[in-house]
């Protein structure tokens, strides 16, 4: 497979589609925004006029969109995916759904003999920049065989997880994981600051402990430098909790925790900030502890 559709060329998607143009794949790109397009037609890449134009052009399809919605239109829609595509086609999608979403959009395609999978990734900008995103997939096992060096193509690892929405049930559960860890380092970090410790050292201890974690690492830096750009915006975590805790609902499981990063979420787009990165939150508690955290 060497001909790649992208339709989304956003924060992940742009990286994403330039890494696999680096690798070596033709690419043919579409995104309602022509504007995007351009750092990818420096590598080559070709516009489509739609998402049914690119399906008629590929052997393989991705998405990277923001919401179930868009997906939906853009697969199923007029002038998507599912009208320009022939038997063979195989679509992976790496946006973050609803696993309903993606066994809807899976069964509908099979329906004309294309393949799809649920392909979500870990990581936000800088490691879609540097090709080390983790692709957690859904669908069938061949078919993600066969799409196995595109994904290495993109990121350090990737892994089949089950069937159709599995790959989507795996994201929305690590989303619940990295915005609580981000919501408790927030409130640990201001509970020291307030109490005289030096922020840069109390990050450093606790990079040591039992209280580490991938979440801190990556953006505790962030919030001792007061960089507040997006590499995941506060409104996209806050989107895809709310996904999560549809899922819960499915499957009829309390999640308290999960409520209460969500609602700190919600008061910290409330403030403002729902289009800095998801870090901002700290913001919120050093707004009710009239100090602030930085090197």
């Amino acid at each position: 497979m060497r001909k790649i559709g992208f339709i989304g060329v956003g924060t992940m998607g742009t990286p994403m589609a330039s890494n696999l143009a680096k690798a070596g794949y033709e690419l043919v790109v579409y995104d309602r925004i022509a504007e995007k397009l351009k750092p990818l037609t420096k590598l080559g890449a070709r516009i489509a006029s739609s998402p049914a134009d690119v399906a008629r052009q590929c052997e393989v399809v991705m998405t990277m969109l923001p919401a179930d919605q868009a997906v939906k239109e853009v697969v199923l829609g007029p002038g998507g995916i599912a009208e320009g595509a022939s038997a063979g086609l195989i679509v992976i999608d790496s946006s973050t759904v609803l696993p309903a979403t993606s066994k809807q959009i899976a069964a509908a395609l099979a329906k004309v003999n294309v393949a799809m999978l649920d392909a979500p990734v870990t990581g936000s900008e800088p490691q879609a920049v540097d090709g080390k995103l983790t692709f957690i997939v859904g669908g069938e096992k061949e078919t993600y065989g066969k799409c196995v060096p595109l994904f290495e193509a993109m990121g350090k690892a990737n892994y089949h997880m089950g069937p159709n929405g599995a790959g989507s049930y795996t994201k929305l559960s690590n989303n619940t994981i990295s915005a609580i860890t981000l919501v408790a380092f927030s409130e640990g970090v201001v509970l020291a600051t307030k109490a005289g410790i030096d922020p840069k050292l109390f990050v450093e201890v606790i990079s040591l402990g039992g209280a580490r974690s991938g979440q801190i690492e990556n953006k505790a830096p962030k919030v001792l430098n007061r960089d507040f750009h997006p590499n995941f915006a506060t409104a996209l975590m806050y989107k895809d909790l709310g996904l999560a805790g549809e899922v819960a609902k499915e499957l009829n499981i309390p999640t308290p925790a999960l409520a209460i990063a969500r609602e700190m979420l919600n008061m910290a787009i409330a403030k403002g900030y729902g289009l800095e990165d998801v870090c901002s939150v700290i913001k919120c508690y050093e707004e009710w502890a009239h100090i602030e955290v930085h090197k």
